[in-house]
């Protein structure tokens, strides 16, 4: 649990770096590589490459693709059309995503997840009611992606340990994970990148490192070790912890003026679908 609540600090602190200092100011492409490649650097040279079962690899590089690759390539392309809040906000259907990918690996057809979903639009809705626009839903389902594969890179790292243990520490077989990230976004840095968009000022390039060394080095591989040490339930309240933590800190120090009636609003709706997908789980979890 300690690992987690961390993390969850880190993250919520993240956002709002993200949102205030870098986007729309620094390539999204290149702002995600930079990430992966600080990261690599602090993992890679601590990875075992022998005695490793290369199962076991290639399911961290298809994590790492999936959980930190994509979810943060569409989540920073999110935050051009999104503010910090609503990126917040719509990162709370994450455990709604896991529900999803339980029942699909399950092959079960969930009713209430369908539900669910409908709901969580419906509070998108609600929050930007009055521009509600094919940008803003591009931004919406760009999160939603992000989600999916971030929930499924957890749902998969906790099955790929049980499945293949080991008595090496978790940090010795992790820098896999950043290959696999860096699998996607090299490519995609190279083929939609911006070179005119690069840093240009210190501050950036000091958020780039903090988010590189901290948010993304310490903060993936503490998540995703947590995560392995508490119950399905508990992981899914504290994939949404970092929601309220990340909302009081960009409303106190950069946000003052967001409109809380609506982001309030909205933000119950979408709870509520989450709330909705619990119960749709909980009769199959009962036995």
């Amino acid at each position: 649990m300690g690992y987690l609540l961390f993390v969850t600090l880190i993250q919520a602190f993240s956002f709002s770096l993200i949102g205030e200092y870098l986007a729309g100011h620094v390539d999204s492409y290149f702002a995600v590589l930079v990430r992966v490649l600080l990261a690599g650097l602090v993992f890679i040279p601590l990875t075992r490459w022998r005695r490793v079962a290369p199962a076991f690899m290639r399911g961290m590089l298809l994590i790492g693709a999936l959980q930190f690759g994509i979810t943060y390539v569409c989540l920073y392309l999110s935050f051009r059309v999104l503010t910090v809040p609503e990126v917040l906000l719509f990162t709370i259907l994450t455990p709604l995503h896991v529900t999803l990918i339980e029942d699909a690996l399950n092959r079960r057809f969930n009713p209430w997840g369908l539900l669910a979903a409908l709901v969580a639009v419906a509070g998108a809705v609600v929050i930007r009611y009055d521009s509600v626009n094919p940008d803003f839903f591009m931004g919406f389902l760009l999160l939603q992606l992000a989600n999916f594969t971030y929930a499924a890179g957890q749902v998969l790292y906790k099955h790929l340990v049980a499945r293949y243990p080991s008595d090496e520490p978790h940090y010795r077989r992790f820098g896999y994970f950043y290959l696999g990230a860096l699998l996607v976004v090299l490519p995609a840095f190279l083929l939609f990148g911006k070179a005119h968009y690069l840093p240009d000022a210190p501050l950036q390039w000091a958020v780039l490192l903090f988010l590189g060394l901290v948010s993304t080095a310490l903060g993936m591989y503490w998540w995703n070790k947590g995560a392995c040490l508490v119950t399905g339930a508990t992981l899914a309240v504290m994939n949404n912890l970092h929601v309220p933590v990340g909302l009081l800190i960009n409303l106190l120090i950069w946000n003052q003026h967001e409109d809380l009636g609506r982001l309030l609003l909205g933000g119950l709706v979408i709870l509520g679908a989450v709330w909705i997908s619990r119960r749709g789980a909980a009769p199959r979890l009962a036995p």
